[in-house]
């Protein structure tokens, strides 16, 4: 009998909350978080519990990592696996949250803001800088740079997106749901209209096949990594 099974997630930062539902569910099937995987988590085989699960979002420097989590250990939270600045730990039902009031659940989305801004801002850059030397470029390199920026310019939404999410997580802890609302909206508006201006003065009679295409490979391009992770862990499963 196979010991170990590969769950999706829903991305922590859209569906946090589900997540821990959902693998406390497996718990209580006995299928227990061992650690994370691409677009996922491994789960392992073991007695049923009712194991509750929470995440938290804070850089470590190693000197730091012990009293950090024995701070948690004391509260009866164990924690279960990191991955770069996230770490997930379990608890037995009925412990008291790891966040419990309003002031900390901010801080702990203020940490997760933090990770997301250095990547956003650096692959935002990279692609403007990327499409202005395709502007200026000719030939053979016109041609390469394009692609590249294409791509780039496909990953820019998702995340634009899912830092949009990790702050209207935090204005909707503070209650602000209108604001927390708009800011899953504006990253997409800001982005359809930032493209649609700059393909206009570029690509005057090829606007709408780019933007086309850009909008499939953005979400045919995840959908694909994620098929073949899914079908990859079934295939293992099948064999053990």
């Amino acid at each position: 009998m196979r010991q170990t099974k590969y769950i999706t997630s829903g991305g922590l930062a859209f569906a946090e909350e589900q997540d821990m539902g959902k693998l406390r569910r497996y718990s209580l099937k006995g299928w227990h978080v061992r650690d994370f995987k691409f677009m996922g988590y491994t789960l392992e085989k073991g007695e049923s519990r009712d194991y509750i699960y929470s995440i938290d979002y804070r850089p470590l420097n190693e000197d730091e990592k012990e009293e950090y989590l024995e701070f948690f250990s004391s509260s009866g939270w164990s924690h279960v696996t990191s991955e770069a600045n996230i770490h997930l730990f379990r608890a037995n039902s009925g412990t008291n949250p790891i966040y419990s009031d309003q002031d900390t659940t901010v801080e702990k989305y203020k940490n997760l803001n933090s990770s997301m801004k250095n990547v956003s801002i650096s692959l935002f850059l990279s692609t403007i800088i990327l499409w202005t030397i395709f502007s200026l470029s000719t030939g053979t390199l016109k041609v390469i740079l394009f692609f590249v920026a294409a791509i780039l310019s496909s990953f820019v939404l998702p995340i634009a997106c899912t830092l949009a999410a990790t702050y209207s997580n935090k204005w909707k802890v503070k209650g602000k749901k209108g604001t927390a609302i708009l800011l899953r909206v504006v990253p997409f508006v800001i982005f359809l209209i930032t493209v649609i201006g700059f393909l206009s003065v570029f690509f005057p009679d090829n606007v709408i096949r780019i933007i086309t295409s850009m909008a499939i490979g953005g979400i045919a391009f995840p959908t694909a990594i994620w098929g073949m992770m899914s079908l990859y862990h079934i295939v293992g499963r099948k064999r053990n």
